[in-house]
Formats: C-alpha cells, structure tokens, sequence
C-alpha cells in the first residue's frame, strides 16, 4: 500500500491507498496537527500509532509520497519516515512528473497541495476544471482542456478570518466554524458565525462567477478541503465536493515516477 501525506499550515493529513486497485482506492485517513518542533521521533511514533490503530504494520506499507506547503517541518518529517519506515518517500515539487504542464510566471511557486488537487481533479472529473481547495488559505486553480494549469488564485480561508478577527479585536470571542440556522443573528457567537459564513460564501459565489466571465468555456468546479464540506450544499456554482481529491492526486504523481 502507498502512504500519501499532505501536509498543510494547519493539519497534516494521512491517506493509506490501496495502490494495487485500478483507481487507487483510500481505504484509511487521518489527521494530526501540524507543529513546526516536532521532533522526527515525535513523528514517526505517531505514524505507527496511527497505522497500527487501523490494523496495518509498518510493513505494509510499500512507499511513501509528500506533499508539502511548510517547509520547516520537512527535515524531520522525512526523517521520520526514513527511520521508521525505512523508505525515503517521494517529495511533490519541482521535477516530479504529475502529467500536467504549469503555464505561470513561476511554476515553481505552484504549491505541492494545489498541484496534487488539480492532477486529482483532472483526472477524476475531467477538464477544464476549476479547482477550489479550502484550507488554512482558500485557492483556486484553473486546469484547462490541454492539461494546463493557467491561472490561481490565493486568498485567507475561514479560520485565517476568524484569527485574526479575534485578534484584532478586544472582546470578540472565538467561534466554531459551522453553518448557522439564520443570518438572523441575535447574539455576539451567532452574529459572528453568521457574519463570517455569508460573507465568505458570497465571496466564494463571486470569484467563482468571475472565472466563468473570463474564461471562454465552459468547465466544472471541484472542490476539496476541510471547510468545503460547509458549503458545498449551499451553492449551485460548486459541482462536486471531494475531500479525498489530494490523495488521488498523489497517487496519480505516484504512479508517474515510480
């Protein structure tokens, strides 16, 4: 089996593919949260914790692949993996084939995530596609009909919002991030949850719209990430919400290199 790992600003996300079916099927994920000064120890007793609560030993698995958006955690963490799993994992960036071209002023600067999501989103739904991902940052990414990523978009997710709404002000408490029943608020908690949700789905609706005004074809939206579970009953520009589309992705990248 392939151990794909996402590591993101926020939470480091574990899928276990089983790489020997036709589509590559997820059969186990897991989620810890990222911390900078952890130690590769740390991490990798945290893996085999984590395989060995879904039934699996470190032989089972046969690789390892990383994506990664913060870079100060990965001397330990693939040290982790090299101790522990005795495999030196294959890193998404720069000279990885994933099958698609990157027409950017820097395609360098494509993150390891949003590329994972675009091979994932093309090749699961097809293209053109626009990829929406909501993490700790919301993005979106354009993949058209020629295997191209051609234009992104990066702006703060909800939870970035909500910090520094918090922080930037003396008695705003913190909220949970969730729909609210009404954006007719009648408390501080509510007015804040409301405010922050249909303002952020009215932004989502908006650039969404605009992609569709610039771009001469039609393509599908896909959407991934944590908080995309919350509003993708909400929207009719959304087409299909898929919070294993990372996974898919680097198993895809996967089998290209190896």
């Amino acid at each position: 089996m392939l151990l794909a790992i996402d590591i993101g600003n926020t939470n480091i996300e574990i899928g276990v593919v089983d790489d020997s079916s036709p589509d590559a099927s997820i059969i186990d994920t897991w989620r810890i949260t990222t911390k900078t000064f952890r130690t590769s120890d740390e991490y990798g007793l945290l893996l085999l914790q984590f395989l060995e609560s879904g039934g699996y030993a470190s032989d089972d698995v046969d690789d390892v692949i990383v994506a990664s958006v913060v870079p100060q955690i990965m001397h330990s963490f693939r040290s982790s993996i090299v101790k522990f799993l005795d495999i030196d994992p294959i890193i998404v960036g720069p000279g990885v084939k994933s099958g698609l071209s990157i027409r950017m002023d820097d395609p360098k600067s494509l993150g390891a995530d949003c590329l994972a999501d675009c091979v994932g989103a093309y090749a699961t739904y097809g293209g053109p596609v626009l990829v929406a991902d909501f993490g700790t940052a919301t993005t979106f990414n354009y993949v058209d009909g020629n295997k191209a990523i051609t234009a992104g978009l990066i702006s703060p997710g909800l939870q970035t919002s909500i910090s520094s709404l918090v922080s930037g002000t003396a008695q705003l408490p913190e909220v949970e991030i969730t729909r609210p029943d009404s954006i007719l608020a009648k408390g501080t908690k509510t007015a804040m949850q409301a405010g922050l949700y249909y303002n952020f789905l009215g932004g989502i609706e908006r650039t969404i719209k605009q992609f569709h005004r610039e771009i001469e074809e039609d393509f599908k939206v896909v959407a991934t990430g944590g908080l995309g579970s919350i509003f993708k009953d909400d929207t009719d520009t959304i087409d299909v919400y898929d919070p294993e589309l990372i996974f898919k992705g680097m198993s895809i990248i996967y089998r290209l290199n190896v």
